[in-house]
């Protein structure tokens, strides 16, 4: 493997991160986005982490019959070739999920077709209209290219987005469901609160006003988590 520390961290034990499962964390450096509200800034900005593969492989090797599974998160784990990497991952009999923004639909389809992952949770940033001013980015159809090919595939996944009132409102998370709705997805739609942190991207607070999920429709079933 790579000597290049391309983790930036590692969470050795997490129960939260992998629906039904014990899992490790591999926090991933850099981004192609920089959403308004994520607390992971210091990953977003980091061109090298403190961890190599390598230092993941021996972790996890310590771990057998301890942990069920990994998690491939960051910053965006996409941007990094992580064929290698999971199949290193797989040896050792680990299951794998990747948490990712779906903006590189290429190397997810080859992950998924290579049956090297088995779980992904796809963040739904926001609908075309706010796509670029929340995410910086605007790749919306490489996202939606993404959630089309999982929709379109017998494969474990969800999609999930992170809900600050003050960027998006019930209007805008009923329009995204619409979306979902339309494309084909009709499993849970998982919604995640703002995490307020002394450190994000546009160092935003609080919302100003609580979020009405009673403005919500009823299109797809809906979860929130935190």
């Amino acid at each position: 493997m790579s000597s290049d520390r391309l983790i930036y961290d590692i969470t050795p034990f997490t129960h939260l991160d992998y629906p039904g499962k014990l899992a490790a964390v591999a926090w991933f450096a850099g981004c192609n986005m920089r959403c308004m509200y994520c607390y992971n800034s210091d990953i977003v900005f980091s061109k090298e982490g403190s961890y190599t593969v390598d230092d993941l492989l021996a972790l996890l090797k310590r771990r057998i019959g301890l942990l069920d599974a990994v998690v491939l998160s960051g910053g965006e784990p996409t941007l990094h070739e992580l064929e290698p990497i999971c199949r290193a991952i797989k040896t050792m009999g680990f299951s794998i999920k990747l948490d990712t923004n779906g903006l590189r639909p290429d190397r997810i389809a080859d992950l998924v077709a290579k049956k090297l992952v088995d779980y992904i949770a796809l963040d739904f940033k926001a609908g075309s209209e706010k796509f670029g001013y929340i995410t910086g980015s605007s790749r919306y159809e490489r996202f939606r290219e993404t959630l089309d090919f999982l929709i379109g595939r017998d494969f474990d996944f969800e999609v999930r987005t992170t809900v600050h009132a003050d960027l998006l409102s019930p209007d805008d998370i009923n329009n995204m469901m619409k979306v979902l709705k339309n494309r084909g997805y009709n499993r849970t739609y998982y919604l995640q609160n703002f995490i307020e942190t002394p450190n994000n991207i546009a160092n935003i607070t609080k919302p100003s006003a609580e979020f009405d999920r009673q403005s919500l429709g009823d299109l797809l079933p809906t979860k929130w988590r935190n």
